[in-house]
């Protein structure tokens, strides 16, 4: 069996209460294993935005080093997401 290191943390009480309510459930024996749980998929998704950036954020400096032209200029992108944000300007256009 693996060591056990224990430790103490403080909660605020909608954190509380949705360990509580999980065990309560019945779907975890108690609140240490809420709490793994928790942490194994938070391991998973920073695995996952680890492989994300190192596959596809690797691929598009690539592509961008290989293209400069590709670029959108920051200016350009901020003057429509605060167009967008005005509402004068349609999502999605």
């Amino acid at each position: 069996m693996a060591r056990i290191e224990k430790r103490t943390f403080s909660l605020p009480p909608e954190h509380a209460a949705f360990i509580d309510a999980k065990v309560a459930s019945g779907a975890f024996a108690s609140g240490s294993e809420v709490v793994r749980a928790a942490l194994r998929a938070l391991q998973e998704r920073d695995a996952a935005v680890e492989d994300w950036l190192c596959e596809e954020g690797a691929r598009t400096c690539d592509l961008m080093r290989a293209d400069p032209s590709r670029a959108i200029p920051i200016k350009a992108v901020f003057d429509e997401v605060r167009a967008l944000s005005a509402g004068k300007i349609k999502a999605g256009k």
